[in-house]
């Protein structure tokens, strides 16, 4: 039997789910007027169009692009209320202010005003009101507004789960808000698209969500932590509080993979927003360069690193990722400019053109990249001619000047030029290109560094706020790239412990040195993996500072076998058992790539074998439920119910770089995780 609360609850949830119906029904009616008008329109085009002037075809055109845009926002609100209709709210505060009176307010993944009178029914759970669910449990509060700070008192807080317009459950939280509720949720099996955590941020991720003071935030977030979640929900945040001068299209995203961008790609849309544009380091790379350089992917270093652990390999990656080396770069380019010119008098026209005032007018542009001021540079040159002679410079005259002046620069392109800064440095071992004339992965961003201080590029002025996602895979180059690059707001996050390539990791701290006015947060409460999974990957690579979330499973295991064939068949009758499970997701997280396909072929050379298994490798765009065969390095940022971790072994992993690959691997798994080898197990799990 429900107490008077509940049933109250259950009959005001039915009162909102009538109002709701009753605005999709006028919604509906709005759709089919805007169909029709638009219809007619174009019908009185057609109809006349022989007999309109230009005026009157523009101004048609427009009258249809203006029915079309309404149209299309009815089309959205229609979308919206039919997301409130399946789950209208999930949380309630009653809340005095010390000058006012008691309001419910009722807070969703939208907000809804009634139809008649347009009293508010449900908060938008980005309302400044709305931070009171996140922040605080009974008694005095405040909350921030545009206006001024209002305090006062919340006397009622209950959280709801409703699905399908049904109230499943409701509880009464006059301790803390969210415990049984994101117990239930993490309980769930995982989805093959990030879902949207509205009904359980919590008081740590909603400080970081609502922060829009910040010119640079920098997330530093342990494993499971949420925090790729919380960056897209404090996008959405900024979406909604700044919807007068930013929108999606102002905003780009920076992913490590395609499959992760698809991974990620729901939140959004989820939240009621557009899809924001996206882009990976490497695109980014091709297009700064022109693609005019072949070069090393990033995935193929790592696997390169795994593969053949070459020193001189690894000690020109470590090198060229330090903030030493970002120095050097900025030491040498000053050395440029005051040695690499053979600044000489000119004769034009018949007046000379002294040295010294040609070199105190290429010093007079210092803000501008060295090569783009020979243009201003030759018109200065011109004007000190014509004040000078007293004439214009004739055709001739001119197409001189444009070939002495550059000619003035030792070097003609910037390849030569970076070639020549290792010479400069004394390491010209440093530089090394691969078979085919391809660029190392590690050296593609000081070029690119060097082209934009030498050369220009067009920077990404129509970028309003800038998110990078593994913040700790990328050097101190790249970020004094992205800086140079991206004016705009930034937030920045990753975890230093899940670093893929250890040669050329960046903490927070690290990447607080290129941006020194940047606010750094911590979230070291980890919410995905079970306690004992947690537990598990903390042997293997400790993070003091990681708080686990206490939700209890089964105790990891690892298991031996005679052989990689035993293994690998031990391995096919596990997926049988995930099969019968409840479980929706499975991950074989293999540390290379060669594994992987090894593995896959393996299984799909069995007949007998019928499950359905993909192989995601670097080329793959999306990301499924079901069993997935990949490499380490490709699963970052995903997660699954069930994680296999095939080829444990002494042998396979043995150095520092494969104790991060392994303890990334593990941190995917959120309720089942097995590691399998065959002879000796790797020391880094061995008990």
């Amino acid at each position: 039997m429900l107490n008077p609360t509940e049933q109250s609850e259950r009959e005001y949830l039915g009162e909102i789910r009538e109002k709701l119906m009753l605005s999709v029904q006028l919604v509906d009616d709005n759709v089919k007027q805007f169909s029709e008008e638009l219809r007619q329109k174009k019908q009185y085009i057609h109809e006349h169009q022989s007999g309109m002037d230009e005026a009157d075809i523009v101004a048609a055109g427009q009258s249809i692009d203006r029915i079309a845009f309404t149209g299309e926002s009815v089309v959205e609100r229609r979308r919206k209320l039919m997301k409130l209709m399946d789950s209208p709210y999930f949380g309630r505060i009653d809340f005095t202010p010390q000058r006012g009176k008691t309001n419910a307010v009722y807070i969703g993944l939208h907000s809804y005003a009634s139809e008649v009178g347009r009293s508010n029914l449900i908060y938008d759970w980005r309302a400044p009101v709305s931070s009171l669910f996140y922040d605080y449990e009974l008694g005095e509060a405040s909350y921030q507004t545009p206006s001024g700070q209002i305090k006062g008192e919340i006397s009622v807080k209950r959280q709801y789960r409703i699905r399908d317009g049904k109230m499943e459950f409701m509880i009464e939280n006059a301790v803390n808000i969210q415990d049984e509720i994101l117990q239930r949720e993490l309980s769930k099996s995982a989805d093959d698209k990030m879902k949207n955590i509205v009904a359980t941020i919590q008081r740590d991720q909603n400080a970081v969500i609502r922060n829009d003071t910040s010119k640079v935030m920098i997330i530093q977030g342990v494993a499971g932590s949420g925090k790729t979640s919380i960056a897209l929900h404090r996008i959405a945040f900024l979406l909604y509080r700044f919807r007068d001068t930013i929108t999606a299209k102002d905003i780009l995203i920076i992913s490590p993979n395609k499959v992760f961008a698809s991974y990620i790609s729901n939140v959004l849309p989820e939240l009621g927003e557009e899809t924001i544009p996206e882009t990976g380091m490497e695109e980014l790379a091709s297009e700064l360069l022109d693609h005019k350089y072949p070069f090393q992917s990033f995935f193929e270093q790592v696997t390169e690193i795994l593969e053949h652990n070459e020193e001189s390999f690894a000690e020109r990656i470590r090198f060229k990722a330090s903030f030493e080396f970002l120095s050097k770069l900025n030491q040498y380019l000053i050395h440029v400019e005051n040695n690499y010119f053979d600044f000489t008098e000119l004769r034009v026209a018949g007046t000379v053109v002294p040295f010294p005032f040609i070199l105190e007018r290429f010093r007079a542009y210092y803000r501008i990249p060295i090569l783009k001021r020979f243009p201003e540079v030759i018109r200065d040159i011109q004007q000190h001619v014509r004040t000078m002679s007293g004439k214009k410079l004739n055709g001739q005259d001119r197409a001189r000047l444009w070939e002495q002046v550059p000619r003035m620069f030792r070097f003609s392109s910037v390849l030569e030029l970076y070639e020549d800064f290792y010479r400069w440095l004394g390491k010209p071992e440093m530089f090394k290109l691969l078979p085919g004339g391809e660029l190392e992965y590690s050296d593609v961003f000081p070029l690119i560094y060097f082209r934009i201080r030498v050369e220009g590029v067009a920077s990404f002025d129509h970028v309003k706020h800038l998110l990078v996602d593994e913040m700790q895979d990328y050097t101190a180059v790249q970020y004094a790239v992205l800086n140079r690059l991206f004016s705009c707001k930034k937030t920045i996050l990753g975890d230093v412990n899940q670093k893929v390539n250890p040669f050329s990791a960046s903490s927070s701290d690290d990447i607080s040195r290129v941006f020194p006015n940047g606010d750094s947060v911590k979230l070291v409460r980890s919410y995905r993996s079970t306690i004992e999974i947690t537990n598990f990957a903390q042997r293997i690579s400790r993070n003091p500072e990681l708080i686990p979330m206490e939700r209890y499973g089964d105790e990891p295991k690892v298991l031996e076998f005679g052989s990689n064939i035993e293994e690998a068949n031990a391995i096919r009758e596990m997926l049988y058992e995930f099969n019968e499970s409840s479980f929706q997701s499975l991950g074989i997280l293999c540390k290379t790539f060669d594994q992987a396909s090894t593995l896959y072929e393996h299984l799909k050379e069995d007949k007998d074998f019928e499950l359905p298994f993909t192989l995601l490798d670097a080329e793959s765009t999306s990301f499924k439920n079901g069993i997935i065969i990949t490499t380490v390095h490709l699963s970052k940022g995903l997660e699954f119910d069930n994680v296999i971790v095939p080829f444990a072994s002494d042998r396979n992993y043995k150095t520092a770089v494969d104790r991060s690959m392994l303890y990334i691997a593990c941190t995917r798994a959120m309720h089942k995780l097995t590691l399998t080898y065959s002879r000796s197990a790797t020391v880094f799990v061995a008990s």
